[in-house]
Order: structure tokens, then C-alpha cells, then sequence
């Protein structure tokens, strides 16, 4: 399994829940890259080597990287 540099499925939810209206521009801008980051690696990572809880957070927070 792979989840090594992958971002938190708590983080992510946390990061969904609150409005950027509530954020920080430095934490905007920390959500920003680390979503893009997790998104990368999502991409890059085959799914046969993604946890369960990778694979349903990819679901859920829409990973686009099985299109």
C-alpha cells in the first residue's frame, strides 16, 4: 500500500467543511497545494496500491484519476 505523501482523509474533510471564508490566505493557499499534491500522487498511483481508505477518500473527494 501507498499512501506515503497522500493528505488525510480528517484533513480533507476538515479542509471541505470549512468555507474559504473562514480561512486564512496562508491555510487557503496550505489546502490548495496540499490538494494538489494528494491529487498528484492519486494520479500516480496505481489502485491496486492505494488502501481502502485512499481508494474512498479518491471516491468520495472526487479524484478525477480514473477518468
Amino acid at each position: 500500500m501507498s499512501d506515503f505523501g497522500r493528505k488525510d482523509i480528517g484533513d480533507k474533510v476538515e479542509s471541505k467543511l470549512t468555507p474559504d471564508s473562514q480561512k486564512s490566505t496562508p491555510q487557503q493557499f496550505t489546502d490548495k497545494a496540499t490538494d494538489a499534491v494528494d491529487s498528484a500522487l492519486g494520479k500516480s498511483t496505481s489502485e491496486n496500491d492505494k488502501s481502502f481508505v485512499q481508494k474512498a477518500s479518491d471516491a468520495i473527494f472526487g479524484d478525477d484519476s480514473k477518468k
